[in-house]
């Protein structure tokens, strides 16, 4: 299998299981305790939580450890409409699911700003809502399409009216440089399994010196931000996983990267009649690429795809299989009859040249097959097997 599909998941790196194994399968002991073994725990714990702050540009102390990148922004989301006092949450119409279900469900008036065809917040828009607004939430890159926000201006903009900002930077984390003390921004969130650690693991930055109201509450753990035994493997495993996620955008992995996504996405736009790159070509996620091709299915594709041999996705992998065009693209003003031809294909530091090669090849072939067989009134699902 060609795995192009790494905004969804990564694959753990040999070098993170490795770090991760000896707390699954030797030193059991709760962080919490007070012996030898547990201060071994306590300082595996300690060591990954400055490799994480490392990777962001934080202070140590600066970082909570979380069960995911969910709930990463949900506890910062329900701190700030806790504490954040009077106005509306405000936020962009194409944030993730984790944001805009959360924001929904806390009887708060949420104010959703619009993006542009390229996908880019539109900030004169942002600005004006600021005045009416009590905290700010607003993506790094979007999960979809890859695109990066202007989030230094947001949270430039955001500022003005004093207004605390949060930014899922889930996708964005580990793929290109992210410094919170240069962005300004009072929480940022990420998730351990979109560089190459283990799922089921996530951390949150909260600035020192910011109000904070935990989401879960109980033994009192992580400075009492977050209450529940450590997970003290998937966290090892996250530190050893941001080191070496630091290290790599330090030395331009990402660069290779997206050049092996350029050749992948200009052999289709070339060679695939109808083929159109959704986004702004150049400020987005050097992995990403997001295309539709006219007359097709996005579910049809991916079945043919599949039996191809390659992961890829239509739209965010949380979305898959709900058969409704994606509200991200619905706000970028793509019709949708387009966006239900879409899909995205995400790189990792794991892909080789010619993996996008093979890979663009059966897209190719993919396109065309599936251009016939609708053409004739069959649908996608008759040619499961074909």
């Amino acid at each position: 299998m060609i795995d192009l599909d790494a905004n969804a998941t990564t694959a753990i790196l040999p070098e993170v299981l490795d770090a991760m194994l000896p707390w699954l399968s030797g030193n059991h002991s709760n962080p919490s305790g007070s012996y030898r073994t547990a201060k071994l725990a306590r300082n595996a714990i300690a060591k990954a939580r400055e490799q994480v702050a490392g990777l962001i540009g934080a202070e140590p102390e600066e970082i909570v450890f979380t069960g995911s990148g969910t709930e990463s922004v949900n506890t910062a989301l329900n701190s700030l409409n806790k504490l954040a006092g009077e106005g509306s949450a405000l936020t962009s119409g194409i944030e993730h699911s984790a944001v805009l279900r959360f924001l929904e469900s806390r009887g708060r008036e949420v104010l959703m700003t619009g993006v542009n065809r390229s996908g880019v917040l539109d900030l004169e828009a942002f600005e004006r809502s600021c005045a009416t607004a009590g905290y700010v939430s607003v993506m790094a890159a979007n999960n979809e399409t890859g695109i990066i926000q202007p989030l230094g201006k947001v949270v430039k903009a955001a500022k003005k009216f004093g207004l605390p900002v949060h930014t899922d930077a889930i996708q964005a984390v580990g793929k290109v440089t992210m410094d919170v003390k240069e962005l300004a921004v009072d929480m940022l969130s990420m998730s351990g399994h979109k560089f190459h650690g283990p799922k089921g693991i996530g951390a949150l930055y909260i600035r020192s010196g910011l109000e904070f109201s935990p989401f879960l509450r109980g033994g009192g753990q992580e400075s009492g931000r977050r209450s529940s035994t450590e997970n003290t493997a998937s966290i090892v495993a996250m530190g050893k996983a941001a080191e070496i996620a630091a290290e790599g955008v330090a030395s331009g992995v990402y660069q290779t990267i997206s050049k092996f996504r350029d050749e992948f996405e200009n052999f289709l736009l070339n060679n695939v009649e109808g083929c159109t790159r959704n986004g702004d070509p150049t400020e987005r996620l050097p992995n990403t690429s997001h295309l539709s091709f006219d007359g097709c299915d996005a579910a049809g594709l991916l079945i043919l795809l599949d039996n191809a041999g390659i992961a890829c996705s239509a739209g965010s992998a949380c979305m898959t299989g709900k058969q409704k065009p994606s509200h991200v693209q619905i706000a970028m003003g793509i019709p949708e009859e387009r966006a239900k031809t879409s899909l995205r294909f995400s790189f990792s530091r794991l892909n080789t040249r010619e993996e996008g090669l093979v890979a663009a090849e059966a897209v190719k072939k993919a396109v065309e097959k599936l251009r016939n067989v609708q053409g004739s009134g069959i649908g996608p699902v008759a040619i499961y097997t074909g």
